[in-house]
């Protein structure tokens, strides 16, 4: 069993849901990133999604663009992303850890290079923006034989086809697009989430994570409540920026943000229970 796959099923014995935060590494400096990755473990977070600095990130908005800027200035290559969590599982052997990137650094590399070179730093899933359903079956089985899993996105505009297609190949879990548009570009609209993951699972029996959109403890409840992980990224991005020049404050903020979310989320499956 995967670190991925015993996270969530201990989560699921709990009655919990997985609180997943994104940060780029190297942003603002590559001196910031693990430290700052065991700060949110502390604070609770049950797996970190690390992103992989590109230039040409098409599917973030502005937020997690200059992100990737900052961190490309510093020379932050995925080389260096790979060392920053082998130098994190010095120290954490257990928190699921998955990279979110593009496709053209890995190619780069070499497929199977990376693949080995991931699994040795300690990398338990990749989520590669664009990769393709229709090129899935040249890249999954390389991350498969490296034990690493392919996570894929899933939005609100995935046919009935498609998602069937997906939900075949992915491995640890489905990440669900929760509206429209890059990162950060709109607010949530909960509404309607609890029947679109309904949908999803019928297709797999994975577990479901949610991003884009969530920004506050109240956002990350609502999630919570329908879906198996909540994924928050350029709300804590955010605050890395506003701190870009204090890194005692990163050290504080995106924590505190992070231990406020993990308390609504539990309040809240706690009270669906409840009620139940």
């Amino acid at each position: 069993m995967s670190r991925l796959q015993e996270r969530f099923a201990s989560l699921r014995e709990q009655s919990r849901a997985a609180l997943i935060p994104y940060i780029t590494a190297g942003d603002p400096g590559p001196d910031t990133t693990v430290p700052l990755m065991h700060a949110m473990v502390s604070a609770g977070a049950d797996v970190l999604e690390l992103g992989v600095p590109f230039s040409d990130p098409m599917a973030d908005g502005p937020v997690i663009q200059a992100a990737c800027e900052r961190a490309l200035a510093h020379g932050v290559s995925l080389k260096n992303v790979l060392a920053m969590v082998t130098q994190f599982r010095e120290q954490d052997t257990q928190t699921p850890v998955v990279l979110m990137g593009y496709m053209n650094p890995i190619e780069s590399m070499g497929l199977g290079t990376f693949a080995g070179a991931a699994r040795t730093a300690g990398v338990d899933g990749i989520l590669a923006v664009d990769l393709g359903i229709e090129e899935a079956s040249d890249v999954v089985p390389e991350f498969t034989a490296k034990g690493l899993d392919s996570v894929f996105l899933l939005a609100p505009t995935t046919s009935d086809v498609r998602m069937a297609q997906i939900c075949e190949n992915a491995q640890g879990f489905i990440y669900y697009v929760s509206l429209k548009g890059v990162t950060g570009a709109a607010s949530l609209d909960t509404s309607s989430l609890g029947s679109r993951i309904e949908t999803v699972r019928k297709h797999t029996q994975l577990p479901i994570a949610v991003g884009f959109g969530i920004r506050t403890p109240e956002d990350a409840a609502a999630v919570a409540r329908v879906a198996d992980a909540v994924v928050v990224g350029s709300a804590l991005v955010n605050l890395v920026a506003e701190h870009a020049d204090d890194e005692a404050g990163i050290m504080r903020e995106v924590p505190g943000v992070i231990a406020k979310m993990r308390q609504s989320m539990d309040e809240a499956r706690a009270e669906s229970a409840n009620t139940a």
